[in-house]
């Protein structure tokens, strides 16, 4: 491919005027936003006025005034139509890991004939770790992890497994997991899903309903662009929300908070999944993030998505200086999210040599090199200057220097 049919794809894409509503810093090709998402215009004006006008000015009224006691619902309400979710099932609140801690511990006690969570070796690991840390705290007699490769999951399904916790979007290697068809497995065994979407929301067609999902989380500062450390998500199925019961029964999961009653009981819907008080700036953040959304259509995010990836993987193949990049997504765009990982032995130092240059991509441990597509910002066009950059680092050995071998606390 030549670098004016490049540019024709970027004349054609009607996602292209997207990347203008994003803040994105020049001379910078940014391919890690499925690590954490580019900064949306609306979230820096959103964000000054929670601050300086809503908490500045009208301080503890802003509760009532500004809505910020429902934020939870309403960013949860925005979330819902991008992962498939009809009304009331999903909820902003808390990090990924503090709500699978409450959704283990449900699915577990609705399941508590079993005791097995079956896993995969390669999921992100605090998903794991969050269910060493159920098993820590209950025992193995009510929590046992068991992991196996992502090929044998389906051989995995017993009637000794109360949960299958899976990823949709593995994070290194950006394989796609059929949702419908694992979700039907299990349940045909008695056994309870639930499904991270942190590398799919916001990425591709997510479609938790249709796949008649019981539980997922996510998380708001990838693909949905919230911004660091922002809010996450959950998803319960609402034939399980009058049934399941979650371990952090804090006040605003109370039917009646402001009614400090001495008693927990529960909120009869999705509200009960909350903890503690909602944090207001970062949510709001979200809220606007959330905003770019309102017009997209999630076939075209798809359809931009596998063409990004694969004018990488072309234009990384077609370049003798790059046969030494092994990868490590499947090949085939249908079976990968919006991601390529490759291996090779100097990824790390390849990888910061690249941010030295003004492309951002990312390293994830032991060796691979990952680029992330988010198809509302990233253009054709960074791409081919992407892997330009890339091809003369490799060919020069550039990434030899010693100041692109210096270990880093955040890889």
């Amino acid at each position: 491919m030549i670098f004016e049919e490049v540019k024709a794809l970027d004349k054609a894409d009607p996602l292209y005027t997207k990347r203008f509503e994003f803040d994105l810093p020049s001379h910078t090709i940014y391919l890690d936003g499925n690590s954490l998402g580019a900064l949306p215009k609306s979230v820096k004006k959103r964000v000054s006025e929670v601050v300086s006008q809503q908490w500045g000015n009208d301080l503890i009224k802003s509760w009532n005034n500004h809505a910020w006691i429902d934020l939870p619902i309403s960013v949860g309400e925005k979330i819902a139509p991008l992962i498939g979710a009809s009304e009331g099932q999903v909820i902003c609140c808390d990090s990924i890991s503090v709500n699978l801690f409450k959704l283990l511990c449900g699915a577990l006690k609705l399941n508590s004939t079993r005791t097995k969570v079956v896993s995969t070796k390669d999921n992100f690991p605090t998903d794991l770790y969050m269910v060493q840390g159920v098993t820590d705290l209950l025992g193995e007699n009510l929590c046992e992890l068991e992991l196996v490769e992502e090929h044998l999951i389906e051989q995995s399904l017993n009637q000794s497994v109360a949960v299958l916790l899976l990823t949709q979007v593995n994070f290194r290697s950006g394989k796609l997991l059929d949702m419908e068809k694992l979700t039907k497995l299990a349940h045909e065994k008695g056994i309870l899903v639930i499904w991270d979407l942190a590398h799919s929301a916001g990425a591709l067609p997510v479609e938790l309903d249709k796949c008649n999902a019981d539980f997922a989380v996510g998380c708001g500062y990838k693909y949905l662009n919230g911004g660091p450390g922002s809010p996450a998500f959950l998803y319960v199925a609402k034939r399980h929300q009058t049934s399941v019961k979650q371990p952090l029964s804090g006040w605003m999961g109370h039917a009646k908070p402001f009614d400090f009653e001495p008693r927990y009981q529960a909120a009869p819907n999705i509200s009960q999944f909350q903890s503690g008080t909602p944090s207001v700036i970062g949510m709001s953040a979200l809220d606007a993030a959330l905003d770019v959304w309102q017009d997209v259509d999630m076939l075209q995010i798809r359809n931009k998505s596998k063409a990004l990836g694969n004018l990488c993987l072309e234009l990384i193949r077609q370049n003798e200086s790059l046969k030494g990049l092994q990868l490590c997504s499947p090949d085939t765009d249908e079976h990968r999210g919006s991601q390529l990982a490759f291996a090779h032995d100097h990824g790390f130092a390849i990888c910061q040599a690249l941010i030295e240059k003004g492309v951002i991509a990312d390293f994830r441990a032991p060796n691979i090199l990952r680029f992330g597509f988010t198809p509302l910002y990233t253009s054709y066009e960074d791409v081919w200057q992407a892997i330009d950059m890339l091809s003369n680092i490799v060919k020069n050995e550039t990434y030899k220097e010693p100041r692109f071998n210096v270990s880093l606390k955040v890889t």
